[in-house]
């Protein structure tokens, strides 16, 4: 009996163990939505040795990046087969178990680069909630995948679908979720109640960006920042009103895909054809004013940093971030004046892309071409740690570099979940 309960004890502890080794990342760039690994990481470089691939299972095409809560991973697709349809799917983190799909007809109307859903999965208290291309928002129970609501925005808002299609992840906020659904009258960005669906209120008459909101401390209150078409805005969460907004020039195309990254006091935003702006908010009342902006001539003659698809990372007193044809560049942050630049993170090419994540003084990095990199990121230049491919792009219509993985990836534990347009993947660091 006694070397039953210890054989019990063990059991219960080394399956608490397994399961601890899994924290969630279970929204667009991370817990905070600031691209943040919180993870002890012990390894000094990486090679092929460091990481395992633990399961594989089938998907179809899309941008949509995995998330992950309570030992589930979720993420999204597009099937052109019989009934176009967006579908979400909802995995076993551990196992790669499928454990429900829902499919909706969803046909891409006018839509460039119509591979699939761009949007992560946003999960919250057991509730799931996926946006598509064209404007369908539900919520489901993340166990079994019943819909609990569901909007299709285009057809009650009036949604107006950017050339890439509706691609903002949505934002957790109190009893809300918000999303920028380029509604109108005065909906481009929108409230509803996070359990009924029922709108709660709707703010902007600007079109929709590709750009994802956050949530920062200004002024001793909240303030949810969006960056849409036409502005840089800061928005009460609770009503929808409006405390400041700062035009931003997007008259060579809204390519305006970038999260934006805050770094006390300073928010910066960076667009592929319309350059970099950096914003300061004052700390004692609510309002913002522009500190420096720069823009290129062209796409290939850029200045400071013309971000395409990836997020920017800011350091101390350092801005890095990839440009317009995959220059790796480190600007000062007060001026916006060139430091370096490398092509370090991923080969030239237009739209050229590589997500940057950061865990501790060491960046993560996870390019198009399918290769994590470990490095750390210093004013003097990139130090790189090592690389791995984990992933091969598969070759989709309509064809960049003969095949791409711009999903960014879920970082959870020490677990890495990826996907191509075929597969996704579940690693684990050694």
């Amino acid at each position: 009996m006694f070397i039953f309960v210890i054989l019990l004890i063990s059991c219960i502890f080394c399956n608490s163990q397994n399961q601890s080794n899994i924290t969630d990342w279970p929204q667009w760039r991370g817990p905070g939505r600031d691209g943040i690994w919180i993870e002890n990481i012990s390894i000094d470089s990486l090679k092929a040795d460091n990481i395992k691939k633990i399961w594989s299972a089938p998907v179809g095409p899309g941008y949509s990046g995995p998330t992950v809560a309570d030992k589930r991973v979720f993420v999204m697709d597009y099937i052109k087969e019989t009934v176009p349809s967006e579908r979400v799917h909802c995995f076993d983190a551990l196992t790669g178990r499928s454990l429900w799909t829902y499919a909706y007809p969803c046909e891409y109307t006018s839509v460039g680069y119509p591979v699939g859903p761009r949007a992560s999965v946003l999960i919250n208290e057991k509730k799931a909630y996926s946006f598509g291309t064209m404007g369908h928002l539900f919520c489901f129970d993340a166990e079994t995948g019943d819909v609990l609501w569901q909007h299709n925005t285009l057809e009650e808002y009036n949604s107006r679908i950017p050339v890439w299609g509706l691609a903002s992840s949505p934002i957790i906020e109190k009893n809300m979720i918000i999303v920028q659904v380029g509604g109108q009258p005065g909906a481009c960005i929108m409230a509803f109640d996070k359990y009924t669906g029922i709108e709660i209120w709707r703010a902007m008459e600007d079109e929709a960006s590709y750009s994802a909101p956050i949530i920062i401390d200004q002024a001793g209150k909240k303030v949810l920042i969006f960056w849409t078409k036409e502005h840089l805005a800061g928005l009460d969460p609770g009503t929808g009103n409006i405390h400041w907004k700062i035009p931003f020039d997007q008259s060579r195309g809204a390519i305006n895909i970038a999260t934006p990254v805050y770094s006390k006091p300073y928010l910066f935003i960076s667009s592929f054809w319309d350059g970099s702006m950096l914003v300061s908010l004052d700390q004692n009342k609510l309002e913002a004013e522009k500190v420096w902006y720069r823009v290129g001539e062209s796409e290939n003659h850029t200045d400071a940093l013309h971000c395409c698809i990836s997020t920017p990372v800011i350091k101390e007193e350092h801005i890095y971030g990839i440009d317009s044809y995959g220059e790796f560049r480190c600007l000062d942050l007060f001026t916006g004046d060139r430091v370096w630049e490398s092509f370090d993170m991923v080969p030239y090419g237009r739209w050229a892309n590589a997500h940057l994540i950061q865990q501790g003084e060491r960046v993560w990095a996870f390019n198009e071409l399918g290769d994590l990199i470990m490095g750390e990121l210093t004013p003097q230049g990139f130090k790189d740690y090592g690389r791995v491919s984990i992933i091969k792009p598969v070759n989709m219509s309509p064809h960049p570099r003969n095949g791409v993985c711009w999903a960014h990836p879920a970082f959870a534990g020490k677990f890495i979940y990826v996907r191509n347009d075929e597969e996704l993947i579940c690693l684990k660091l050694q």
